[in-house]
């Protein structure tokens, strides 16, 4: 029999929100607008007779006689959830970042990315939250009736969450193999500091053959893309990575480090200028070269020499995780057109690269992959 609390107080806030007039208080009589900053009003986590990890609410506004409806940010860490509920007015709840999942009860579970709306009528059992390998946060405006916002009812079980939770690991059909799908997922995720989304692309990649020397060098190869601080990081995921598959008694296999010496000096730059024409498809000049020569110097002798010289991961390799990682950042458009056009350079196929964006979108970044197929169609195939 199902337990069915109704939910008071605080847990009304819960409900999506329902105790936060005070800022608001005495709008109706004075008839002015009403700001409450950003901020000002107090957060607090959801309880855990109502949530299954670490759930983070932020009020908005409460019903009042004008409008019956309250609101409120709610924030799921990565595998984090509601218990099964039911709303009396019913609710609209608005995904504002991350990937997440709702269910209604009967039937399966659906995912939820950044700009979906959910519309849920009074009375229907359902439960949301986060993806196993993603955070996730949704605007939530919830209707009130007779002073109640949400009846609260029993938890999700392990065994629905993870029912619910294998979608996402559908394969994406498409011309990649297994290994190349996880480059670009790596990289997406070191670019955007999504630890959590890295910690599942990464073991996607492993369990797909990628070496421990190849994961390594894409993150290494990050800091070119991305800075220090997020190639840092992602390479201290990849040690806890590493860590936990050892301790489940996973043995990845440890790849081999680079063949062969790196030049120095003159010769480095000769090499990395080779290496940097044939990927461009021509050396490359312009007013930015122009106006900090050194530039181009650093890009020939570190990128194009130090790294590109490394063969510890192939070329394709190293252009997936650069498209994947400039996708993922907004305002490096230009960039990326040439990535996708250099890709083709070294041997991957239109076709690999639609991969690429459909892989994007299948993980939850619907504008990283806009981007990425923006460009794909912005450049065209390259000359043999």
């Amino acid at each position: 029999m199902t337990d069915q609390r109704t939910s008071t107080g605080r847990n009304a806030v819960l409900g999506l929100a329902l105790s936060v007039a005070a800022p608001f208080a005495g709008a109706a009589e004075s008839a002015t607008q009403q700001i409450a900053r950003a901020g000002t009003q107090a957060s607090f986590a959801g309880p855990a007779e109502n949530f299954i990890g670490k759930v983070r609410v932020d009020p908005l506004f409460a019903a009042d006689a004008e409008v019956q409806a309250s609101s409120a940010y709610v924030s799921f860490e990565p595998g984090a959830h509601s218990a099964w509920h039911t709303h009396p007015a019913g609710q609209r709840l608005v995904v504002t970042s991350g990937v997440g999942l709702t269910q209604e009860w009967g039937k399966p579970a659906q995912r939820i990315h950044p700009g979906d709306v959910v519309v849920c009528p009074a009375g229907v059992k359902h439960w949301h939250g986060a993806a196993p390998h993603s955070a996730m946060t949704h605007l939530a405006v919830t209707g009130v009736a007779e002073g109640k916002t949400v009846t609260w009812m029993e938890q999700v079980s392990d065994a629905q969450y993870s029912e619910a939770a294998a979608i996402f690991d559908v394969a994406v059909a498409g011309a990649l193999s297994a290994r190349q799908q996880a480059i670009p997922l790596i990289a997406a995720a070191a670019a955007t500091s999504n630890l959590p989304q890295l910690n599942a692309a990464l073991n996607r990649g492993l369990d797909a053959g990628l070496s421990i020397s190849e994961a390594k060098e894409i993150l290494v190869q990050m800091y070119a893309y991305t800075g220090f601080p997020k190639s840092l990081n992602a390479l201290g995921e990849l040690m806890a990575v590493m860590e936990a598959r050892k301790g489940q008694g996973i043995a990845d296999a440890p790849g081999q480090p680079p063949s062969g010496e790196i030049p120095v000096g003159a010769a480095l730059r000769a090499v990395g200028t080779a290496n940097q024409t044939r990927i461009s498809g021509a050396p490359v000049t312009g007013p930015v070269m122009e106006f900090a020569p050194v530039i181009n110097q650093f890009l020939q002798s570190h990128l194009f020499g130090d790294i590109f010289e490394r063969d510890n991961l192939d070329w394709q390799g190293r252009e997936l995780a650069t498209v994947g990682a400039l996708a993922a950042m907004p305002g490096v458009e230009a960039q990326l057109r040439s990535h996708m056009a250099a890709s083709q350079r070294v041997g991957l196929s239109r076709e690999q690269l639609e991969h690429v964006v459909q892989l994007l979108a299948h993980s939850g970044d619907p504008a990283a992959s806009a981007r990425a197929a923006k460009a794909l169609e912005q450049v065209s195939t390259p000359s043999p």
